[in-house]
């Protein structure tokens, strides 16, 4: 009997597989980001189709293979389905979750991570939060939680609501990450300092960022 492993995790991504199945790329409090096949997934009424979806959060049980790993039973907390009927909303998600994929390893403690992206996504859904603050808000803690924020910038002259902001991201946790508004001089700076940040320590292109763009 095959041994099952319980992990806790979202949804990053998924990909068709043959005829009815799909393959989901998970972000997991256990294992990092793992992928997992969900066999019959594509077809009418399977009851694992709306567990795949980008973003289904709750507790997966997997079959653990040589080289891969199926899913065996889900049981999603949260779907988010507010991002589901709000497409700008949805993009930014998305985007949030591209570079949660580009961030995260398999076998690595990535708990930080899929926390993060768990709070950006309930941000994504608050009404009093825009989402340009939520997605600047995002990249720098991300960037933190990946080791490599460097700070202030020293080289731009910042309003002192925007150096406190700066500073509160790198240093608050996750928990208490969304819990504040800006200005639009604020939110402008932090703006430019994110699209500093993002450029040099993740470079490449985000797909879901580049329709972003073009939605804003």
């Amino acid at each position: 009997m095959r041994e099952i492993l319980c992990v806790t995790g979202m949804v990053l991504k998924q990909t068709p597989i043959g005829e009815y199945d799909r393959r989901i790329c998970l972000l997991t409090k256990e294992r990092g980001k793992i992928s997992a096949f969900v066999r019959g997934a594509r077809k009418p009424g399977n009851r694992f189709a709306a567990a795949t979806n980008p973003f289904a959060f709750g507790t997966f049980k997997l079959f653990e293979g040589r080289d891969s790993y199926t899913v065996s039973e889900v049981d999603i907390q949260n779907y988010f389905e507010e991002l589901m009927t709000d497409y700008v909303g949805a993009y930014y998600g998305m985007y949030f979750a591209e570079v949660a994929d580009y961030y995260t390893r398999e076998n690595n403690d990535e708990r930080d991570m899929l926390k993060l992206l768990y709070q950006s996504l309930r941000a994504l859904c608050a009404p009093s939060l825009p989402n340009p603050l939520v997605k600047c808000v995002f990249e720098l803690k991300a960037i933190a939680v990946n080791g490599e924020f460097p700070g202030v910038p020293q080289h731009r002259k910042l309003a002192e609501s925007t150096v406190y902001a700066l500073k509160y991201i790198e240093a608050s946790t996750v928990e208490k990450l969304y819990t504040f508004t800006v200005t639009e001089e604020v939110l402008e700076e932090l703006t430019a300092v994110a699209e500093e940040y993002t450029k040099y320590f993740m470079d490449r292109k985000f797909k879901s960022l580049e329709i972003l763009k073009t939605l804003c």
